[in-house]
């Protein structure tokens, strides 16, 4: 009897790995090449596995998608909103918010930019991506209600915070040479001017 427990629990630690390794091998191609340039061959190739394989264990897109973003954020987790939701100045929070995303964005870049760029061709992977705006959406509005805003700028104030959060923000402004600290710090001007 413990025999035949011990098999099965080999088995199943031998199905978690090679589950982790194809996992891994999405999430590196995803990261180099892009989710649209990835293919089940390549996966199955880098986890050093067969191409049936990798389909029993991911069978779709959705599964392979959903199975990829929570391996990656998992390793790679979004800033910890505790880190200023203590700050009540509003300027202080968005500064220190968007510092945090930035450099999460500068650590991460290469996988959000495939991402993005490969998006509107796959659907499974915009709903990950609808996901992680969702959160994107919770710390804007976070913001927002830091910054008290008359109803007569709320729309605008909404807009550029919304702005400011989303990777194409950082990514074009870091392109033009500015540091984290200089987006955010230049955000906040954004919103002061308001």
């Amino acid at each position: 009897m413990k025999t035949r427990r011990y098999r099965q629990q080999r088995r199943k630690e031998s199905t978690e790995e090679t589950r982790r390794r194809i996992v891994d091998a999405t999430v590196e191609l995803h990261a180099t090449v892009g989710p649209a340039r990835t293919t089940i061959q390549a996966i199955a190739k880098r986890a050093g596995v067969q191409r049936l394989t990798v389909y029993r264990h991911l069978p779709d897109e959705t599964a392979l998608f959903n199975a990829c973003s929570s391996r990656y954020l998992e390793q790679n987790p979004f800033p910890d909103p505790s880190a200023w939701q203590h700050l009540g100045e509003a300027g202080d929070r968005t500064r220190t918010a968007l510092t945090a995303l930035y450099a999460f964005y500068r650590r991460t870049q290469g996988i959000w930019r495939n991402a993005y760029r490969d998006a509107h061709d796959m659907p499974a992977l915009q709903a990950v991506l609808a996901d992680v705006q969702r959160g994107l959406d919770a710390l804007r509005d976070d913001l927002l209600k830091a910054w008290r805003p008359a109803r007569a700028v709320r729309a605008e104030m909404l807009a550029v915070l919304g702005h400011a959060v989303h990777f194409s923000c950082w990514d074009a402004l870091q392109a033009a040479g500015l540091s984290d600290a200089e987006i955010a710090g230049t955000v906040e001007k954004w919103l002061r001017a308001l």
